[in-house]
């Protein structure tokens, strides 16, 4: 199948490698000079080869192009967006016109960058949003990634819900493990980085400016001697749970949402599933700085979305709203005025996507 991988970050570079070597024709595309532009240059140089080191097992893909011109999504059946959330909008409008009839685009993390596809494109296309990438890890030399781990299961919402099952038939020949959930939304609120990232790296700023490249969220932030800050990840969760019950979803942990794509143990308990996972020896450290993604992304793009759909429901949110403020703080600007929010997505757009997933 011809899938284009917009993104050529690690996730991109990563998901582009695991798919060619599944036997698909991928075209992966640069999108900016912010990141990675040394990696991407010795794509070009050498026949899109990406080595993917996967606990001592190693291959190497050679991916079928390596471009920054987005108009070769046209020619693919999948188009994936691999980028920042906070970029999504912009990104969504400059690729409208080379999107075509019946293609899937599917956006990983979303973030509910769906009524940002309705708000922007005209075409008919099938939007799909995911949880978290299909491949976890960080490029550790040029062309050369360390595989960290991979989810056992990846969560998928669907808009429209008439196009679910011709969604998932094309998704399936993905072959990364991708299940149904009943909508988008949840994709969103389920996006793990809304409640880990911005956590524990809040409640990590003096020792990430104390200890700056040897931090490691998770080894670091998460220890299991970490009663605190495992408390406030609770509260917040709380929060994140109200919301989605109110928006008539079945509420889900974040421990049980972890579980869910980390492990087929359904007899663990999903706080050890989480605990296993921040523990695992190979760990990429960061963030480096307090101005990273870990807040620059996830508290505008996560976070300030969560507090705007609370005060549209009624529903508390002192932690998100707290977290905000100490970030916002701590950067010296306000998260708030670089957030989604229903009126920056489009509240009649969150309306059509609720009102689909509940017909």
């Amino acid at each position: 199948m011809k899938i284009s991988v917009l993104g050529a970050g690690n996730a991109g570079c990563a998901v582009a490698a695991d798919l060619t070597l599944k036997g698909h024709e991928v075209t992966l595309i640069k999108t900016s000079h912010a990141l990675h532009d040394d990696n991407f240059e010795y794509l070009l140089a050498n026949n899109g080869a990406m080595t993917l080191d996967e606990f001592g097992d190693v291959r190497t893909a050679h991916i079928h192009k390596v471009t920054r011109d987005v108009s070769e999504i046209s020619g693919s059946k999948v188009v994936i967006i691999f980028i920042q959330t906070k970029f999504h909008e912009q990104l969504i409008e400059r690729i409208e016109p080379y999107l075509r009839d019946g293609q899937l685009l599917l956006i990983v993390p979303g973030y509910l960058s769906t009524a940002y596809v309705l708000k922007h494109c005209k075409k008919d296309v099938i939007i799909a949003e995911g949880e978290s990438s299909f491949v976890d890890g960080r490029i550790l030399e040029l062309g050369r990634f360390r595989v960290g781990f991979r989810n056992v299961r990846n969560p998928v919402g669907v808009y429209p819900k008439a196009k679910r099952e011709e969604a998932f038939k094309m998704l399936e020949q993905l072959d990364e493990n991708i299940v149904p959930l009943n909508s988008v939304v949840e994709a969103a609120l389920h996006n793990p980085n809304v409640i880990v990232h911005t956590v524990g790296t809040v409640m990590s700023i003096p020792w990430i400016e104390k200890t700056q490249k040897e931090f490691c969220l998770y080894h670091d932030a998460y220890a299991r001697t970490n009663v605190a800050t495992w408390r406030v990840l609770e509260a917040l969760d709380s929060e994140k749970m109200n919301i989605i019950e109110k928006l008539g979803f079945e509420r889900l942990s974040y421990v049980d949402a972890c579980k869910y794509r980390n492990s087929l143990d359904d007899a663990i308990d999903g706080k050890e599933v989480f605990l296993e996972y921040a523990e695992m020896p190979i760990r990429s450290k960061g963030p480096a700085k307090v101005e990273s993604r870990y807040i620059t992304e996830d508290i505008p793009q996560g976070l300030v979305m969560l507090e705007a759909l609370g005060k549209a429901l009624n529903v508390q949110t002192p932690i998100a709203t707290s977290l905000i403020e100490i970030a916002s703080a701590a950067l010296g600007r306000d998260l708030r005025k670089e957030g989604r929010t229903p009126h920056t997505l489009g509240e009649e757009n969150i309306r059509k996507i609720i009102s689909d997933c509940k017909e």
